[in-house]
């Protein structure tokens, strides 16, 4: 359907070498973007993500950035523009999370994580959202987390920065709303990625959590295919400062 329909757009995924970045790209590039890859660690050439996306008929160029470092995000942003890469959509994935308890939990992981999940975040949709604004057009999606309403365990780094998450993205589409520019997020329940591996290997928290979700199981990146095209497509051109829940029905038990 042409609502859905995104060829001829550039799309740049942070947080693209797995998990549910790979799954947004992927879905993006198989509804017709052109994909720029960037994460820390990302290969330079011949990455999963690099093969599946030119495998569909798709540009694919690849980027690596520390997102814990505001120098080095800011020098990607401008390299980018060197590079005459001016991206239609932007989807802000990148991230991390670090476990202990609150009274163990050092001034180190707490910067790092804010660093990569939040401030980062601002810095690049700031660099990225204004040349959207100078071109009346754009689609930024934030990766939430169901810690943007609930407090969670031993990760207070976290759920302070994708508690900001929410707060950055009605703050964004305030201002841009009235530049063509949509932005939301989608907020990913439990899903069976590298993130949520202790929570998997751990019997009483992997028990406790599927008698929780409705759908009775972990998700999959495949699950946000769907909603990273309908917030990155025209299909969204009315949807503004939303945070999507894709949960299998966590939230609302």
């Amino acid at each position: 359907m042409t609502l859905f329909d995104l060829s001829g757009k550039t799309a740049l995924v942070t947080g693209c070498k797995r998990g549910i970045g790979r799954g947004m790209a992927e879905a993006l590039a198989a509804a017709g973007a052109d994909i720029v890859g960037v994460s820390a660690t990302l290969e330079p050439t011949g990455s999963a993500v690099a093969q599946a996306v030119t495998g569909m008929g798709r540009d694919f160029q690849a980027y690596q950035c520390d997102f814990s470092d505001r120098d080095t995000v800011k020098a990607f942003a401008a390299q980018l523009e060197t590079d005459g890469i001016a991206p239609d959509i932007l989807i802000n994935n990148a991230g991390t999370i670090k476990r202990k308890p609150a009274t163990e939990h050092e001034d180190a992981l707490w910067d790092e994580v804010i660093d990569v999940n939040l401030s980062s975040q601002f810095i690049l949709s700031r660099e990225i959202g204004r040349g959207m604004v100078a071109r009346g057009a754009g689609k930024i999606i934030f990766t939430a987390s169901l810690l943007t309403f609930q407090g969670g365990i031993t990760v207070p780094g976290y759920a302070a920065s994708k508690g900001g998450i929410g707060q950055l993205t009605k703050a964004l589409a305030n201002e841009w709303a009235p530049h063509g520019i949509n932005v939301n997020a989608i907020a990913p329940g439990y899903i069976a990625t590298d993130n949520t591996q202790a929570l998997q290997d751990d019997p009483g928290r992997s028990k406790a959590i599927l008698e929780r979700i409705p759908q009775g199981r972990w998700g999959t990146p495949a699950d946000f295919a769907g909603p990273a095209v309908f917030l990155a497509s025209s299909a969204s051109d009315y949807v503004n400062g939303e945070i999507l829940v894709v949960d299998g029905g966590w939230m609302g038990r």
